[in-house]
C-alpha cells in the first residue's frame, strides 16, 4: 500500500506518519496492514511533488488545512482550495484511490473556519460522485497528545506546556465541557479505515473514544500531575483519559527537568529512599544496605510488603510471632525473585556480600507515622 499524507508536518500528520513508518520498517508488527511507501506532502513541497505522489498513491490522507490565518480568505484557500488542487491532480493522473479527509466538529457553527471546512466536505462529496473516489470524511474533536503546538489552537497543549514550565493558565469558565480525542486513537482509527473497517456514525466518520472533560477537571488533573513529582504520588490512571493526559503532559516537560531529586534518608547502615507513593497501590522505596548490615527486625498486623534484591547478596529471615522456627531465603541480584513479607512474621534482611545491597521494597500502604503498624522484635 502506497499512502500519500498531506499536511504531513502538522500535529496529526507527524504522529500518523511516524506510526505508518514504524509499520513500513517492520518495527510495529502488531498491525495487520502492509505499508510499502509513504509520500509526505506539506507546505515546503511543490505542486510537482503533489503531481508525482498522486500518480502512484493507493490512498490519500488529507490532513492539510488552515485554522489560524491572517485573513479570512485563507480559511477557504486552505480548507477548500487545496482540496480542489489535490483532486485536480487525481483526475489528471486518473487515480480513483480512496480519500481520507480531516474535517472538524466545528462544522455547523457560524464562523469562517467551520464554513470553510464544510465547503471542503461538500466539494469532496461531489468529487466522489463525479470521479468515483471513495471518500471518508472525519470530523475530529479537539485533539491532544505529543507534538501538538502550544499557545496555538489547543487548550490542552497550551495548559500542558504552561503548567510544565511553571506558567499560569487562564480559565474563563471551568464548567465548559470539551470533547477531546487522543492522537494515538486518531492514528488507530485512520489505520482501521485503511483496512476497510472505519467508524461511521451515520453522518460522518469519527474517532472514538471521545472524552467529555470540563476545563476545571482538565486544569485540576494537570496540576495534580505536576505536583506528583513533589509528593511522589502517581495520578490514578485507571481511567483512559487520565492515562493519555499524563503521557501528553510529560511530552511538554522542559528538557533540563526530565529528572527530579528524591530525599535519601542516609545513616551508617546505608540509605532508605521513597520513590512512589499512591493511595491506591501503596508505596515503593529503594533500600541500600552496607556489607554486614541487618535491617528490619519488626512485624506488622496488616501492612504487607514485597522485597526484591536487585544488586548484592543477602538473607531474608522470618519468624512467626510466638514461635521459634526461623525461615531463611538467600537473595541476590543475580537471580531476581520477589519475597512476600507475610503479616504476623517478624523479619529482617542482612547484607552478606562485599558490596552494597540494593533492595526494591513495596508496601501495600503509604507510611503513616500516626499508624505505623510496625512492632520491633528480633527474628
Amino acid at each position: 500500500m502506497k499512502i500519500l499524507i498531506t499536511g504531513a508536518n502538522g500535529f496529526v500528520g507527524r504522529n500518523l506518519s511516524e506510526t505508518l513508518k514504524a509499520i513500513k520498517e517492520g518495527k510495529d508488527k502488531t498491525r495487520d496492514i502492509i505499508v510499502d511507501d509513504i509520500f509526505l506532502f506539506d507546505i515546503n513541497n511543490t505542486l510537482d511533488n503533489l503531481d508525482q505522489y498522486t500518480k502512484h498513491c493507493d490512498y490519500v490522507i488529507n490532513l492539510a488545512g488552515i485554522n489560524r490565518p491572517q485573513n479570512t480568505s485563507e480559511f477557504y484557500e486552505g480548507n477548500k482550495g487545496f482540496i480542489e488542487t489535490l483532486c485536480s491532480f487525481l483526475v489528471k493522473n486518473k487515480n480513483k484511490c480512496p480519500i481520507i479527509a480531516s474535517s472538524s466538529i466545528q462544522v455547523g457553527k457560524d464562523n469562517d473556519y467551520a464554513k470553510s471546512k464544510k465547503a471542503g466536505e461538500d466539494y469532496l462529496k461531489e468529487f466522489s460522485k463525479q470521479n468515483g473516489n471513495q471518500v471518508y470524511i472525519y470530523r475530529f474533536a479537539n485533539l491532544f497528545g505529543k507534538w501538538c503546538k502550544p499557545n496555538y489552537n489547543s487548550v490542552t497543549a497550551t495548559w500542558c506546556y504552561n503548567i510544565a514550565n511553571g506558567m499560569d493558565i487562564q480559565i474563563n469558565d471551568p464548567n465548559v465541557v470539551l470533547p477531546l480525542c487522543y492522537i494515538d486513537d486518531v492514528a488507530n482509527e485512520i489505520i482501521k479505515c485503511l483496512k476497510g473497517t472505519p467508524n461511521y456514525n451515520g453522518e460522518y466518520y469519527e474517532v472514538s473514544p471521545i472524552h467529555e472533560v470540563s476545563l476545571g477537571e482538565l486544569a485540576e488533573t494537570l496540576k495534580k500531575i505536576r505536583e506528583s513529582r513533589n509528593d511522589l504520588s502517581i495520578v490514578n490512571q485507571s481511567d483512559e483519559f487520565t492515562k493519555k493526559l499524563y503521557a501528553t503532559y510529560l511530552s511538554y516537560l522542559p528538557e533540563p527537568e526530565f529528572s527530579y531529586p528524591l530525599k535519601m534518608n542516609i545513616d551508617s547502615r546505608g540509605s532508605f529512599t521513597e520513590f512512589i507513593r499512591t493511595h491506591e497501590h501503596g508505596q515503593v522505596s529503594v533500600n541500600i544496605s552496607k556489607p554486614g548490615i541487618t535491617k528490619g527486625n519488626h512485624w506488622h498486623h496488616t501492612k504487607n510488603e514485597k522485597f526484591l534484591v536487585v544488586s548484592g547478596k543477602g538473607i531474608i529471615r522470618f519468624r512467626k510471632i510466638g514461635e521459634s522456627h526461623v525461615i531463611e531465603y538467600k537473595v541476590s541480584g543475580e537471580k531476581l525473585e520477589v519475597i512476600d513479607i507475610p503479616t504476623g512474621y517478624t523479619h529482617n534482611i542482612e547484607n552478606i556480600g562485599d558490596t552494597d545491597m540494593v533492595t526494591i521494597m513495596w508496601a501495600n500502604e503509604m507510611f503513616n507515622p500516626e499508624k505505623p503498624d510496625t512492632y520491633f522484635e528480633e527474628v
